[in-house]
């Protein structure tokens, strides 16, 4: 329930998982035949031996050093750019409109538009649910899901309270507001573990 690229990280989870994997494969192989790290070393002396040469080689005037360091510092400038860019872009998709209706007077008769805020359902359903003595936390937040407003809300149950019976009551909660509401909004409720609760419990209302 968020605004995140999903196709996006799990390409570059999957890429990285093979990369890493690859790298173990081979480091096994090292280890387990003597010839294919005979090689290896070889292979590995080669090519400092060949960055060594061309660092000499391309030495900048004014620095002295080589520009091939240079080079490495503005890459690993951008990675670290990109992957601040993808670390700030995780967790968005908070919603702040739950209905948004314009209205025409071909509609009804009369022109206008409908607004309602994420925060009526928000704060009508934290406080039904503060007011219960079996629960020491309660969070409800909004977010864009599949082109609609969906809630999230996360409950934490006093030690003993079975977890079932309170997805029961919440979910009829939650009825209770699509009455109020008129419409249906998705709901996922998550009940949580906290220092005097030793259970966690997951379960999507719908």
């Amino acid at each position: 329930m968020n605004g995140t690229p999903r196709g996006l990280n799990r390409f570059l989870l999957s890429l990285i998982g093979l990369i890493l994997l690859a790298a173990g494969a081979g480091l096994i192989v090292l280890v387990a035949v003597p010839s294919a790290a005979t090689w290896w070393q070889n292979y590995a002396h080669n090519q400092v031996a060949w960055l060594r040469d061309y660092a000499e080689h391309s030495r900048l005037i004014l620095t002295s050093q080589s520009w091939v360091w240079f080079g490495v510092a503005a890459l690993l400038l951008v990675i670290v750019i990109v992957m601040i860019s993808w670390i700030s872009s995780q967790g968005n998709g908070r919603a702040n409109t739950l209905l948004d209706i314009s209205g025409t007077a071909d509609d009804d008769g009369a022109a206008g538009a409908v607004r309602l805020s994420c925060a009526v359902a928000e704060q009508a359903l934290k406080s039904a649910l503060l007011e219960r003595t079996d629960v020491f936390g309660v969070s409800v937040t909004s977010y864009d899901f599949r082109q609609q407003t969906a809630l999230k809300v996360r409950v934490l149950p006093r030690q003993g309270v079975s977890p079932h019976l309170l997805a029961h009551e919440i979910a009829e909660l939650v009825v209770a507001l699509d009455e109020l509401l008129g419409f249906e909004v998705p709901v996922v409720l998550s009940i949580g573990s906290a220092a005097r609760s030793r259970f966690t419990k997951a379960e999507r209302v719908r």
